[in-house]
């Protein structure tokens, strides 16, 4: 039987501890009992998102928490501005149109991030602007942006600065209250170790000042509803149970390595990810790397969702292709999560047979001595 591994940039790969805590015994979620985790819950989501204001869980992908963030702040016509690097920028695009927002699209080539400088005239250029949306790891491109940079041009202003944050956080390192980022959205399937499922969005007292001057339906995703009951370690519907068991394991795991230790361990896999690409003569996309996940451009005349197919096929290794334009282009590897140094090992060594397999010419091994000598270095 072929076992299969996951490599992709969410879902991840979830540990068996988790996969035991979320199997057990479900319980009624208006219980002391369950009460009790979800304060636990609560907390632990605090160290998580460095943050000491609330952190809000949905059942929802994490789109659901990206929605939540327009539709709670703003009103029609509200002028915002668009970071727009990749599909998860353009994903914020769509969300503010569908919302009647009036969007100013600061379009940045994709692999790289953003000019804060152009961001500052943006916004000098057109002060009523109500907020400033972005990611912390633009995922289809695997690029980490300067969240603190940003956030700087925005934490004194009546200007709220949002970030998807569902990739990257754990890996790539994001310091929400001393950074003075407001509002932070993130989802379960990635570093968190959990099944798709659960959306979060962290929001702080300048953020909460917004949600008076809403004027955009809301029912489910009603933050006001749901920071009313998060007061009493609550919830305003029925949540996901199982989940939040299954999360409660993951932040003690999550802590019990400590978010330091984290961040350097993810920055080395994805420094030795980069090696090991190089070592083949490929070229990695990103002009700034993210710890999450790494894109390497298809070797010339090789489409990259062939590799990508094959990987998964005959070997079973999961990764991810590109995505929109560069779906033929890229093929990207996580390093997220429970994902460690021997799954790149094994992953980089069926990939050199993948590769050759397809007639692309390098030395073999190549890639495992350069993962193995950046590892020990």
């Amino acid at each position: 039987m072929k076992r299969r591994y996951l490599l992709t940039p969410g879902p991840s790969p979830v540990p068996s501890v988790i996969r035991e805590a979320i199997s057990q015994e479900i319980m009624h979620h208006r219980t002391d009992e369950f009460i009790q985790i979800l304060q636990e819950v609560n907390e632990g989501l605090k160290y998580i998102f460095c943050t000491k204001n609330p952190v809000i869980i949905f059942a929802s992908s994490g789109t659901g928490a990206m929605e939540a963030s327009v539709s709670n702040f703003f009103s029609p016509n509200d002028k915002v501005v668009i970071i727009v690097g990749g599909k998860f920028g353009e994903r914020w695009l769509e969300i503010a149109k569908s919302f009647g927002l009036q969007p100013l699209v600061m379009q940045i080539e994709p692999g790289f991030a953003p000019s804060t400088n152009e961001l500052k005239k943006i916004l000098q250029d057109n002060p009523d602007t109500k907020g400033v949306f972005t990611t912390l790891t633009e995922t289809s491109t695997a690029t980490v942006f300067d969240i603190k940079s940003i956030a700087a041009l925005t934490k004194d202003k009546n200007i709220l600065l949002l970030v998807d944050a569902i990739s990257g956080l754990i890996q790539d390192q994001l310091l929400t209250d001393e950074w003075g980022v407001d509002v932070v959205v993130s989802a379960s399937q990635k570093g968190f170790m959990l099944p798709p499922g659960l959306s979060f969005i962290c929001i702080n007292k300048k953020a909460e000042s917004f949600l008076k001057n809403s004027k955009l339906p809301k029912y489910y995703f009603d933050l006001d509803k749901a920071l009313k009951a998060y007061q009493k370690n609550d919830t305003p519907f029925t949540p996901a149970v199982s989940l939040i068991m299954g999360l409660k394991k993951s932040i003690e795991l999550i802590k019990n390595e400590g978010l330091e230790n984290l961040w350097e361990k993810y920055k080395k896999m994805s420094l030795a990810t980069q090696a090991a690409a190089k070592a083949l003569g490929l070229e990695v996309f990103s002009k700034n790397p993210s710890s999450s996940v790494t894109a390497i451009v298809s070797p010339s005349g090789l489409n990259a969702k062939d590799i990508v197919k094959k990987l998964r096929k005959e070997y079973g290794i999961s990764i991810a292709a590109g995505q929109g334009e560069l779906e033929q282009r890229i093929f990207r590897i996580a390093h997220m999560g429970w994902i460690n140094e021997q799954d790149l090992i094994m992953c980089f060594s069926l990939l050199e047979k993948v590769l050759k397999s397809l007639g692309y010419k390098f030395n073999l091994g190549a890639s495992l001595v350069a993962l193995q000598k950046s590892f020990y270095e």
